[in-house]
């Protein structure tokens, strides 16, 4: 299987699979990440339709615009999600990546990596954190697959099952673990969505509570959260500078580590530079 592409996951927002024609506004939105979404803003009697509308969207080649596409299927724990699944295999051009929601344990995800594998299929994978059995097998979810590229939290559910309030400092020992399970194996990590949205304020500060823990981008609800997200979550132009020159001295010297402004750098820092110039090459693709 090919190396995973490290690319910007600023910012992603939903659209419904049932709604095909809002999948080239989402597209246009600014957002990293385009979801599609067949879990839960559908409707169990539009489920059949939605996932038919979903398969239907990527018959057509995809253009090359830097938006990741991603489709969130059903738990694999619901006949819905076995559904999902089975559209997928079925199809000659499958969505790129998947989301898989409400992963509680490493064996989801392998079960769906081993039936990708079968079918020849390089779809991407995208976990969420948001049950308490998820949290407690973190870090097993994180290393039990290659195909998989991020773990996002999901703060709604997560807060439901801890009887806790969704609010920062109830949910904030949730999110350390899921950063550090996401860091331990080499993957993004992405905060859950920001839901009040007449306080753009409150979202931007939520959202740079998330980047100093260690999250890579946030969700959006709607498209005018889009552009303070990736605002939080671009690097300046001084980090930028300095990744490509890391990355420039890392090649030159050809060791695992260098020296620069009288600083023992290392190897392992050499992806968080990798995709601070993807997101340089992002901003400039997209002109924001």
């Amino acid at each position: 299987m090919p190396a995973p592409t490290i690319r910007p996951r600023r910012s992603f927002i939903f659209t419904p699979g049932l709604r095909p024609e809002m999948f080239p506004k989402a597209l246009a939105t600014g957002a990293d990440i385009v979801c599609v979404e067949l879990e839960d803003g559908i409707a169990p009697k539009d489920k059949a339709a939605a996932r038919a509308s979903t398969m239907k969207l990527f018959e057509s080649p995809q253009a090359d615009d830097g938006v990741e596409r991603i489709v969130r299927i059903n738990s694999l724990r619901e006949a819905f999600g076995m559904a999902d699944v089975q559209a997928v295999l079925a199809a000659v051009t499958p969505p790129p990546a998947l989301m898989m929601p409400k992963v509680r344990t490493p064996d989801e995800v392998v079960l769906l990596d081993n039936l990708l594998t079968e079918r020849g299929h390089a779809t991407r994978l995208h976990v969420i954190i948001e049950t308490n059995a998820g949290l407690e097998a973190a870090h097993d979810i994180a290393h039990c697959s290659s195909r998989i590229d991020a773990m996002f939290f999901g703060g709604v559910d997560m807060a439901a099952e801890l009887r806790c309030r969704n609010e920062w400092e109830p949910l904030l020992y949730a999110r350390s673990r899921v950063v550090h399970a996401a860091a331990s194996a080499g993957l993004d990590v992405i905060d859950v969505p920001y839901l009040d949205l007449d306080d753009l304020d409150g979202m931007k500060h939520a959202a740079i509570q998330a980047r100093d823990l260690g999250f890579c981008g946030k969700g959006a609800v709607h498209p005018k959260q889009i552009a303070a997200l990736n605002d939080v979550f671009t690097p300046s132009p001084d980090e930028i500078a300095r990744a490509r020159r890391i990355i420039a001295e890392f090649e030159a010297a050809d060791t695992g580590l260098v020296v620069i402004d009288g600083k023992l750098i290392e190897k392992p820092v050499l992806r968080e530079m990798h995709r601070i110039v993807a997101i340089a090459d992002r901003v400039g693709a997209v002109g924001n």
